[in-house]
Formats: structure tokens, C-alpha cells, sequence
């Protein structure tokens, strides 16, 4: 029985992790925080999967080579100017629940999904 246990607790533990698809190491309950690099028409991360509430402060630092603009598709929309420079901050929040994504326009790539929560 406490094999059967492990090997289903160890399934849903690879499920979880493959269902996030690259998400961040989020705590339960924490603000998001997103950290992303843009090197040489590379960004990391792309596709994560967080987690907010309506209203709560999400954050994404951006370290780039090169100038782009990050948009967050939400209600109220935001939009930023990405600097070719280090240690970026922009901070915001949701006021609508559901999938927002955040995307940097000239590298046409999506950083992440959030699924911002009542």
C-alpha cells in the first residue's frame, strides 16, 4: 500500500510540474515575481504559468541586451519600455480575474501566463 502511495503522490508531483510548463517557483499566497533575461534574442523564461489574485502586486524584473516593450494584456492593460540594461523593475497589478498574458512585442515572445484569481 505504501508503494501504491508513493507512486501516485510521485505521478501527480510530474503531472503538476509538466502542467506548469516552466513556471516559477512561486510559494503559495506569494506575490508573483518574475524574472526574466533577454540575451542576444534569447528570453528566459517563456510560457510560465503564475498564479495572483485580483489586485495583488505582481512584479517582473528584466535584465536585457536590447530595448523592447512589455505588454501585459489584463484589465487595465500596462505596457513598459524595456532598456537595454540590467536589473529592470515593473510592477503591477489585475483588476479582472482570468488569463493574462505578458509578452515582449518586438521579440514576439511570451514570458508568461498569469491566472489571476478572484
Amino acid at each position: 500500500m505504501a508503494v501504491r502511495s508513493a507512486l501516485v503522490w510521485a505521478a501527480a508531483l510530474t503531472w503538476a510540474l509538466v502542467a506548469c510548463g516552466g513556471s516559477a517557483n512561486q510559494p503559495p499566497g506569494a506575490a508573483p515575481v518574475v524574472d526574466v533575461t533577454i540575451a542576444k534574442g534569447q528570453v528566459t523564461p517563456t510560457n510560465a504559468t503564475l498564479l495572483a489574485r485580483v489586485h495583488q502586486q505582481i512584479t517582473i524584473r528584466v535584465t536585457s541586451d536590447t530595448a523592447d516593450e512589455l505588454h501585459v494584456h489584463s484589465t487595465p492593460d500596462h505596457k513598459f519600455q524595456v532598456a537595454a540594461a540590467p536589473n529592470q523593475t515593473f510592477q503591477f497589478s489585475v483588476d479582472v480575474p482570468g488569463n493574462v498574458e505578458v509578452e515582449l512585442h518586438h521579440l514576439d515572445r511570451t514570458i508568461a501566463t498569469i491566472q489571476v484569481q478572484p
